[in-house]
């Protein structure tokens, strides 16, 4: 049991209290956590006592309860109660349920605050913990006084903390436990609770350390995973890596955490995700994925929220304000989340706060914070000069004892040992942690992470049509009483007829359809997340079907119908949001890498904008500074259209920046064929990398030259180069033109309008990896080339050529010139006007053909 009641009439119902007993339990129970001495440093004045007093509800203490005299919550009188009201609401631990709006909700978290707690475990077992958390951070003071490591002391509880959520994630059955974190003890967790060696923690700080090359990254930026023994069994931990940008760890945590969901069971895993109080506040991506995870597709079934709360920022005072009734949690009131606070100098409290947490999670299956509020001993970082900007806070800060010796001396006063015996066991405590974080460095390097080795790869087999055919029918099959709205019955005699001959052809959406299609078949999940992505925004998915009857199933996924053995199709259509949801995607990929396709489509190529953080810092770089895997594929619909800037481009040229040391695909494929292809190589490929790709917009998938036969989707495979198929004689060719994407299909037809023999065109499909032995032989069939053009529709700044210029300049054969033709330099791009479009692109095409 979680608590034990503190009498048999504790769930009596508030109606039998007499009306003032009434208002003053129920003044109680909303508004206790105000008056409650929350701050252990006493800046954050709670209110005024005296709101809560007997006299202020007309009370006096002999007062009855009820109107017969009956015992209420193990109270006789309103002495009494006040008493226990007073401990309930207004201790180190304190409940906010303002936010609840259910009804159940909030009376299951009052009766687990009337109640008795459990008693905390006798001895010294808390206190040795604190010790050993603490002697870390002296030890690394003394060791390296001027390295940064953004210290936890003053919130040193914050281990015990986690301690007491993985015992009780495990006693609910909870198998796997996902982690994010900022800065602030990061490096005391991956010691303390991750298990990494002190000395290789140590020499990530130490400017004389061995093999300097070896730290890719910042030690407060590491993560980690470990096996975790509790009472009730071993329960996985991964800690998130994690770059400066603080809270975006939290969607890539709740993304992980949803992946182990979906392969092993909703029950299997769970995230627990630390935020400073500031950052919580303040960052727009916490809202976002407060939203994300409502939804479904995305929900993990409740996210623990642990606010490692300094009440500051960097050097801006963030305090929480008892007379507003203002806190950094107020924006999880959009999920309403309860919010337990807990005083960090009152670690006794920490196991209740857990196992209240757990229980309301695994109960309602929903969001809860515990708001664990410290201080900072030391400022932002031991750099900092922090009296400077808080010169009334940090006097007190220093003066005051640490949480060592404030448990201590509660266990003193509790008669558990005299205040000598715990100086002596402190004192031996201290020596025996520096004594083990003194150790020598394990011999050998580290081993890799096994969740970052890629699982096996599933079959490459090529698909066969008779499998092509099977699909089909399968996903064509309907269910009884579902009709059809015409544009998708359409579709389905399309694919039925193209089922039937090999020569057929068939536009994008089938394509990617039976790309899909082929995957599941060979038992590989596949997961397609964005705005809009179940239709997609230019209508070229048609991914899921909706019954335009009154009556029957409301929607059908054909997709989902294949016979896969288990292989899982998602197609989830997010809240309207960027940053939050690409973070999430990627968070899956790693933690699914390896065993199926994550794919997140942008409504248009440009809105990618908004989740830059994660593009830059966890994408491109993540293998790279933490060996994070990842096949997760980018689908940014890019193409001047004459639509305006912000509908056409997906800035090609800023990827192709990050690119470097094999991180990436960037692909720009123009046929039906080649997306079908680049799907299944995405998935397939035994060395994941993160695809980014340029995909069409209405010119290009309506494009019927682009679309391919069906036994061009059966044969062959991706290819990074495509040469010209239309060229009849290759050696009168002196000029030609390398491009990409649907400005090929403008090149060709004016090429054959001007009946243009002299005159190839080359397709570059892959930008990166550059694919420098394809253009070369491409090149080597044109023996009388004198003029290479690089042809692009964007702006000359905003375009391919700037990366590619070297490297077309390495394929060129001797004595062949190098030329670009794009649109001019502009700051915003496309125009809005389709009629200068035209133009443009019409004298693009004349000079590109020179």
């Amino acid at each position: 049991m979680l608590t034990t009641s503190l009498h048999e009439d504790a769930r009596l119902r508030p109606a039998r209290l007499t009306p003032d007993i009434h208002r003053f339990v129920e003044a109680h129970r909303a508004h206790g956590h105000r008056h409650a001495a929350l701050d252990p440093l006493g800046v954050s004045r709670p209110l005024d006592a005296r709101g809560l007093s007997l006299q202020r509800f007309g009370l006096s203490p002999a007062d009855a309860l009820t109107p017969d005299g009956t015992p209420w919550l193990g109270a006789r009188d309103a002495r009494e109660l006040d008493q226990r009201l007073k401990a309930a609401y207004c201790g180190p631990l304190a409940l906010d349920a303002s936010a609840v709006r259910d009804d159940a909700r909030r009376a299951w978290l009052q009766a687990q605050m009337e109640a008795v707690p459990v008693p905390v475990p006798p001895g010294t077992g808390l206190l040795d913990r604190l010790i050993r958390v603490q002697a870390w951070e002296h030890h690394l003071a003394r060791r390296f006084p001027h390295a940064k490591r953004f210290s936890l002391e003053g919130c040193e509880a914050l281990l015990p903390l986690l301690d007491a959520l993985l015992e009780r994630a495990a006693s609910h059955g909870v198998g796997e436990v996902f982690m994010g974190m900022p800065h602030r003890g990061r490096v005391n967790v991956l010691v303390n609770l991750l298990g990494l060696p002190a000395a290789e923690a140590m020499g990530y700080l130490d400017p004389q350390a061995r093999d300097p090359e070896q730290h890719l990254d910042l030690v407060y930026h590491l993560g980690g995973r470990r096996r975790i023994a509790t009472r009730h069994g071993e329960i996985g931990l991964t800690l998130a890596h994690n770059p400066s940008h603080l809270q975006s760890v939290y969607p890539v945590v709740a993304g992980m955490a949803r992946a182990s969901q979906a392969r092993h069971g909703d029950r299997h895993a769970m995230a627990i995700v630390m935020h400073g109080d500031a950052a919580f506040a303040g960052q727009g991506v916490v809202m976002e994925t407060l939203a994300l995870t409502q939804k479904h597709g995305y929900s993990t079934g409740g996210l623990v929220h642990v606010i490692i709360n300094n009440q500051l920022g960097f050097t801006e005072p963030n305090a929480m304000d008892a007379q507003a009734a203002r806190y950094c949690t107020d924006v999880t009131r959009m999920v309403d989340a309860p919010v337990l606070r807990v005083n960090a100098e009152a670690p006794e409290q920490l196991l209740r706060a857990a196992q209240i947490a757990l229980a309301y999670r695994a109960q309602f299956g929903a969001d809860i914070v515990i708001d664990l509020i410290g201080y900072r001993r030391l400022g932002h970082s031991e750099h900092d000069v922090p009296a400077l900007t808080s010169p009334g806070v940090y006097p007190l800060a220093e003066l005051k004892p640490s949480v060592v010796e404030v448990h201590a001396a509660a266990l003193v006063a509790a008669g558990i040992a005299s205040e000598a015996e715990l100086a002596s066991h402190i004192a031996a405590g201290r020596a025996a942690a520096i004594e083990a974080f003194s150790g020598k460095a394990p011999s050998g390097s580290t081993p890799a992470d096994p969740a970052l080795r890629a699982a096996a790869a599933p079959s490459r087999a090529a698909w066969s049509r008779e499998r092509l055919q099977a699909a089909v029918t399968a996903m064509t099959t309907l269910p009884a009483g579902f009709q059809l709205h015409p544009v998708i019955h359409t579709l389905v005699q399309k694919w039925s007829h193209a089922a039937l001959d090999d020569a057929s052809r068939v536009d994008w959406c089938f394509a990617e359809n039976m790309a899909y299609a082929s995957l599941l078949d060979a038992g590989t999940d596949v997961r397609v997340s964005g705005l809009d992505v179940r239709r997609g925004t230019f209508m070229h998915r048609q991914a899921v079907w909706h019954n335009q009857a009154a009556t029957g199933p409301g929607t059908f996924t054909p997709l989902q119908q294949i016979d896969a053995g288990g292989a899982r199709f998602d197609v989830v259509n997010s809240v309207l949001s960027e940053e939050a949801v690409l973070g999430f995607e990627y968070g899956y990929s790693v933690q699914d890498a390896g065993r199926g396709l994550t794919i997140w489509e942008a409504q248009f190529g440009d809105f990618v904008n908004g989740a830059q953080v994660y593009v830059d810092q966890y994408i491109s770089a993540g293998e790279a500074k933490w060996g994070c895997r990842s096949a997760l594929a980018l689908l940014l619909p890019h193409g001047y259209e004459g639509v305006g800037p912000e509908h056409s481009n997906a800035f090609l040229g800023r990827f192709l920046q990050l690119c470097g040391g094999d991180n990436l695909r960037v692909a720009c494929p123009s046929t039906s064929a080649q997306w079908f292809h680049l799907l299944r190589r995405q998935a397939l490929d035994e060395q994941p990398k993160p695809l980014v790709a340029m995909t069409p917009k209405a010119v290009l998938y309506g494009e019927s030259a682009s679309h391919s036969t069906v036994g061009e989707l059966l044969s062959g495979g991706f290819e990074p180069v495509l040469d010209d198929a239309e060229c009849v004689d290759a050696s009168r060719v002196t000029r030609v033109l390398v491009c990409s994407g649907k400005l090929y299909y403008d090149l060709h037809c004016a090429r054959v309008a001007q009946g243009l023999a002299d005159v190839a065109i080359v397709r570059l499909e892959q930008l990166y990896p550059f694919p420098q032995a394809g253009l070369r032989a491409v090149l080597q069939r044109y023996p009388q080339l004198r003029d290479l053009v690089w042809a692009q529709e964007e702006t000359r700044n905003q375009g391919a050529w700037a990366f590619v210029r070297d490297d077309l300049a390495e394929a060129c054969p001797p004595g062949v010139a190098l030329r670009e033709v794009s649109r001019a330099v502009t700051a915003a791009g496309a125009v809005s006007s389709q009629a200068v479009h035209h133009r443009q692109q019409q004298a693009l095409v004349e000079r590109a053909l020179g």
